[in-house]
């Protein structure tokens, strides 16, 4: 039987080492690379095609959701398993919708990741227990009303990396050499972000993403 090949994304190096000790006790999977942020992981997942991400959602510089969008449009087939302590309805469902095949909380990380992980790999949706109904119902709710034509969704997905980007503080020149593009291409992307949710002024367009969940201020 083949292993399954698995890359795990997360900033914190602990938490990548306590999942390849968990993971090590097993015989049909292999950690196969590791990712700190989600530039990282949109090019690990290109050059060692894993079978299944283990997704961070809070990650400097592309976060988890970026990544995921970018992940899932260059490489369909490979399956992505949000693994974070966030179990905020926005966030979960914004990742279904984006394609992903499990949402897990950390807290839940030993025995429930390894299900995840043989569910997905047979091409299953595995929700945590503790949030699956609530997930679903709150999804169907928000998928089929309300995120369709909230003002998010307005923007394209290099605007929304932008825009996170953007949120957290970074300069234009910075998020250019995390989007391998340029600053006047970032300058372009922000005017459009601007126009599209009538937001002209950077700590507005911070508030904006605070109160949408794009990112995250801990307390």
């Amino acid at each position: 039987m083949s292993k399954t090949g698995i890359l795990i994304a997360d900033d914190h190096a602990l938490v990548r080492e306590g999942i390849i000790a968990i993971l090590g006790r097993y015989d049909d999977m292999v950690v196969v690379g590791e990712a700190s942020n989600g530039k990282e992981a949109i090019d690990n997942a290109g050059a060692l095609k894993p079978d299944i991400i283990l997704m961070d959602i809070a990650m400097p510089g592309l976060g988890g959701l970026e990544a995921t969008v970018e992940i899932k449009k260059r490489h369909p087939d490979i399956k992505i398993i949000v693994l974070t302590q966030y179990d905020d309805k926005e966030y979960i469902a914004r990742f279904l919708k984006a394609g992903v095949s499990g949402y897990i909380l950390k807290k839940a990380v030993g025995d429930d990741l390894v299900a995840a992980i043989r569910a997905v790999k047979k091409g299953e949706l595995y929700l945590h227990p503790s949030i699956a109904s609530e997930v679903v119902a709150g999804y169907l709710d928000v998928a089929g009303e309300n995120l369709s034509v909230e003002p998010y969704e307005k923007l394209t997905d290099r605007e929304k990396q932008v825009l996170k980007l953007l949120a957290e503080g970074n300069s234009h020149k910075e998020i250019a050499a995390i989007l391998d593009i340029s600053a006047k291409t970032v300058i372009a992307h922000q005017t459009n972000i601007s126009e599209k949710l009538g937001i002209h002024s950077r700590a507005d367009l911070i508030k904006f993403a605070i109160r949408s969940g794009i990112i995250k201020i801990d307390p």
